[in-house]
């Protein structure tokens, strides 16, 4: 039931929330900046691309930045673009604060909005055969990796090595940030895994993990609800499927508390309101300010 929940909510995504946000009033703090429809030939379709600078950008020309790629950047900083009315993540409230406070280093996000109707495709390794669909993520990495991100350096002051790059994303978009993570350790090394559908395509993502031969130098967040479902069965099978994730991370050499931040959000509920209220942990995690 769980599952078919998250389809549900994958679909009403696509059908609703762009006629929606034409009608709502923006929620943008600090200089966020957008790129229209950016053109991906090696996916041949289009989509929005929204960035977040941290204080002080225009001011010292030479002072370079981390960048945080995350992915439905519809859903991070504007509740004009939000698929629920008022639940954006408020990445960029989050970000202005613990900058200026020093909790974290000053850093770039950039918000990759989802392709609509390939979303499910584009945020999974493998095709999941009870829903026939996924498959697409390498072709999505491509475009981050070849096409998005030589973008992003190109035009904006970015420190472009894989020390000072991630990559982050909820429910699916937690899956394609370790499953990218895991294959481009040379371009990503800060990972959040928010929220993640871990029983897409009998657990793949943990089958993939397992596979691993070496360990790669990767920062991992992860994290999960104990409400992201219907009922208890539900909402336990899916915190079950995190800390099987966990534990696989932990046998392949990450350390907790270290490298690796495993957090349990007690009554959170599988929407952006829920990952609001973690995105000042995640970005004090994966960007601290001594690193």
């Amino acid at each position: 039931m769980f599952r078919k929940f998250i389809c549900a909510f994958i679909v009403l995504i696509f059908l609703f929330c762009g006629s929606v946000a034409a009608q709502r009033e923006h929620t943008l703090t600090g200089d966020v900046r957008l790129h229209k429809s950016f053109h991906s030939a090696t996916l041949n379709n289009d989509r929005d691309v929204i960035v977040y600078l941290p204080p002080g950008y225009d001011g010292d020309q030479k002072k370079r930045y981390p960048v945080f790629y995350m992915h439905d950047g519809q859903n991070l900083f504007d509740g004009a673009t939000s698929f629920i009315p008022g639940q954006e993540w408020r990445a960029d409230e989050v970000a202005q604060s613990l900058i200026a406070a020093g909790k974290i280093e000053p850093l770039i996000i950039v918000g990759v909005y989802n392709a609509g109707a390939e979303r499910v495709n584009e945020y999974t390794a493998a095709q999941d055969q009870k829903y026939k669909a996924g498959g697409k993520a390498d072709l999505y990495g491509r475009f981050l990796v070849e096409e998005l991100k030589p973008f992003i350096d190109k035009t904006y002051r970015t420190k472009p090595d894989a020390k000072n790059t991630g990559l982050g994303g909820s429910s699916l978009g937690g899956l394609i940030s370790l499953y990218l993570g895991l294959k481009y350790p040379a371009v990503f090394t800060r990972i959040a895994v928010v929220s993640p559908s871990v029983f897409w395509a009998g657990n793949q993502i943990v089958h993939y993990t397992e596979d691993q031969t070496r360990k790669p130098p990767l920062r991992i967040w992860l994290d999960i609800g104990t409400k992201e479902g219907r009922d208890a069965k539900e909402a336990q099978a899916t915190v079950d499927g995190a800390r099987l994730l966990e534990k696989t991370l932990i046998r392949k050499g990450w350390d907790e508390g270290k490298d690796l931040k495993y957090f349990e959000a007690e009554g959170a509920e599988h929407n952006e309101k829920a990952c609001a209220a973690r995105i000042g942990q995640i970005l004090e995690f994966l960007f601290p300010r001594k690193m």
